[in-house]
């Protein structure tokens, strides 16, 4: 019986992959510690954080010379796990929305946006450093995000952020924080 779901879980996973896997990043929303109310970001900038980048995607020709991707997202891949994260970080949760930003985007696999993807992030004021938790299995959003995209087993573990992100983040996080 649990084999039988888990078979359509993933059918499911990879039908839902196809059918948003052009679409775009519309929404990024961010939640939590001393935030009063979610921040909503729609700039165009947030294509920078494909959800649809990073180990689990390959990238090639199809034929000969598939690898998998090492860049991508809101996690420095190259820095490998986080053996550990100190304890009483800042905690964020950080949703990304997919849809459609033009109307003429045929690929576009939906006229909504959907939640399609979320992380924990947590900062670290004293190092000036983010880190990204990946839910793992029996985690909130485990099944959400798998269902949009897997990052090659790496789920339910810790990550170092890329600058790329904490730059364009914590200034929208501490402008949120002063108002």
């Amino acid at each position: 019986m649990i084999s039988r779901f888990a078979a359509v879980l993933g059918l499911l996973a990879s039908l839902t992959v196809s059918a948003y896997g052009k679409s775009d990043m519309v929404l990024v929303e961010i939640s939590g510690a001393s935030l009063k109310s979610p921040i909503e970001i729609t700039d165009s900038r947030i294509q920078e954080f494909n959800i649809w980048a990073g180990p689990g995607v390959s990238v090639g020709d199809g034929v000969s010379s598939q690898r998998e991707e090492t860049e991508g997202f809101i996690i420095d891949w190259q820095a490998g796990v986080a053996a550990q994260r100190p304890s009483g970080l800042q905690h964020y949760q950080v949703s990304f929305y997919a849809g459609c930003r033009a109307r003429s985007n045929r690929n576009c696999g939906a006229e909504k946006p959907r939640l399609a993807y979320v992380v924990s992030y947590y900062y670290d004021p004293s190092a000036k450093r983010g880190f990204i938790y990946l839910p793992g299995k029996g985690d909130p959003f485990y099944y959400v995000n798998l269902g949009s995209i897997g990052h090659g087993g790496r789920e339910g573990s810790w990550f170092f952020a890329t600058a790329s992100w904490e730059d364009f983040v914590r200034p929208l996080i501490a402008d949120a924080q002063s108002n």
